[in-house]
């Protein structure tokens, strides 16, 4: 009979038990002050992924402060320099705007870099990280699942892994 009621009390605690609290998201700040006319852009890229993804998220940095992510503008093609995961820079390339592919598409697809993801061309307009190769009136700028799963993976745990990660430079 004791053993009966020993294994009823650690049962009924088991139940009782509040689960475990979810692991924070890693918060990356990105930093729009040389982004010009694409400020508007990258806040949409950024609200994608926020959207897309719970390990991770993108805020605009405080004035002042250093970010993880710098973006610049300039006339060039787009392209993502990362130095290690969630830390590089990201230039919104005014070259593919002209050639009329989607602003919001080009800011998420180079934060999917600093996030840790690689080109995947050629590919389908719903694979965010098959870029270009999609054509101009792709303007989906979401991630698909398998990108979605990758980045959570990534950002997965108390924290990021850095030792498995090499810092590169994506001209899409």
């Amino acid at each position: 009979m004791l053993v009966v009621a020993l294994s009823w009390t650690v049962s009924q605690a088991s139940a009782t038990a509040a689960p475990p609290a979810p692991a924070a998201a890693v918060v990356l700040t990105y930093d729009t002050s040389g982004a010009a006319e694409f400020v508007d852009a990258v806040d949409k890229g950024a609200a994608v992924w926020n959207d897309s993804v719970k390990n991770v998220q993108l805020k605009p940095a405080a004035s002042g402060d250093e970010a993880n992510i710098e973006i610049l503008a300039d006339d060039g093609w787009p392209r993502a320099q990362t130095t290690s995961l969630g830390n590089g820079t990201v230039w919104m390339g005014r070259q593919a705007v002209d050639e009329g592919y989607d602003t919001t598409r080009i800011a998420a697809h180079e934060l999917g870099h600093i996030l840790g993801l690689p080109d995947m061309k050629p590919g389908p307009c719903s694979s965010l990280m098959s870029g270009s190769s999609a054509g101009v009136e792709c303007t989906n700028p979401n991630p698909d699942d398998s990108e979605r799963a990758a980045v959570e993976d990534n950002f997965a745990g108390a924290g990021v892994s850095p030792a498995v990660f090499e810092p590169r430079v994506y001209q899409d």
